[in-house]
């Protein structure tokens, strides 16, 4: 009998491939042993990726610090985990524009502030709720290098380079969106009408889980955090608003809205 992965001889009655380490598989595919693979391979606590989920809270810069020193084996390394999250958030992305999109309208947020009561803000915010639909995961994608940029410049005393700053986020901001796909699809089957509160709550938790892990990771006191995020926070903030003025630019080039569109309505 040989290995079907390596294709190494095997002894009778072996169950993984010594050369490999395949497991040897003898039965064919059924609903029952599929079964089982699938849920040895996502919740047996000994398998890497649920050990990976798990060890990002408990201990995040063993997680982190272990891929970039070249411990590689341990935990699932973070582009696959990536992977699976965009897969995991397409799906979410999916039903939510099938069943929920009704609540996805920003403008309830606002309220009856004066400066959200005109035509152009309607139109932005009907547009950004469905352009964020359509290109989640590429925007999702995007606070990647972007955290990792400003991050690296914050922490450029520190001894993690560019790419490795990146590492770090594609763990934290996959930890971010699965809790984020699963509590949302609970809020969205119970109370559906919380659910644009409920994200804005979850950035709280964004911010709070990377002070978290930056303090772990870089042994940071409370002063140095405090001052890392404050400079951290009005980099990110900067961006933000340059990519706003770009994007309110691009739609009055386009036509999209108008300047009188800007005006309060009577």
């Amino acid at each position: 009998m040989n290995c079907k992965n390596c294709h190494t001889e095997l002894t009778e009655g072996s169950d993984f491939c010594n050369s490999c380490g395949g497991k040897v598989i003898r039965n064919r595919l059924s609903f029952k042993n599929l079964f089982e693979h699938i849920s040895e391979t996502f919740f047996n606590y000994d398998n890497k990726l649920l050990r990976t989920f798990i060890h990002l809270f408990k201990k995040p810069e063993v997680v982190i610090d272990s891929y970039v020193q070249g411990i590689r084996k341990r935990y699932v390394n973070p582009v696959s985990f990536f992977g699976i999250i965009l897969t995991i958030n397409g799906l979410n992305v999916f039903i939510i524009s099938k069943f929920y999109k009704k609540y996805l309208d920003a403008t309830n947020l606002l309220g009856d502030i004066n400066s959200a009561n005109n035509e152009a803000t309607k139109k932005i915010m009907e547009m950004s709720s469905d352009i964020s639909l359509e290109y989640a995961s590429i925007f999702f994608s995007m606070l990647i290098p972007l955290s990792a940029l400003i991050s690296w410049i914050v922490f450029f005393n520190k001894k993690y380079n560019y790419t490795e700053h990146i590492i770090l986020y594609l763990y934290s901001m996959s930890v971010y969106s699965i809790i984020t796909v699963v509590l949302g699809q609970l809020i969205l089957a119970i109370i559906p009408e919380k659910y644009l509160l409920f994200g804005t709550a979850m950035y709280l938790f964004l911010f709070l889980y990377h002070c978290y892990i930056l303090t772990r990771l870089f042994k940071l006191s409370f002063r140095q955090l405090f001052l890392k995020i404050l400079l951290f926070t009005t980099l990110f903030f900067i961006s933000y608003i340059g990519f706003s003025i770009l994007s309110v630019i691009a739609l009055l080039l386009t036509g999209t809205v108008e300047l009188q569109d800007f005006q309060p309505i009577q």
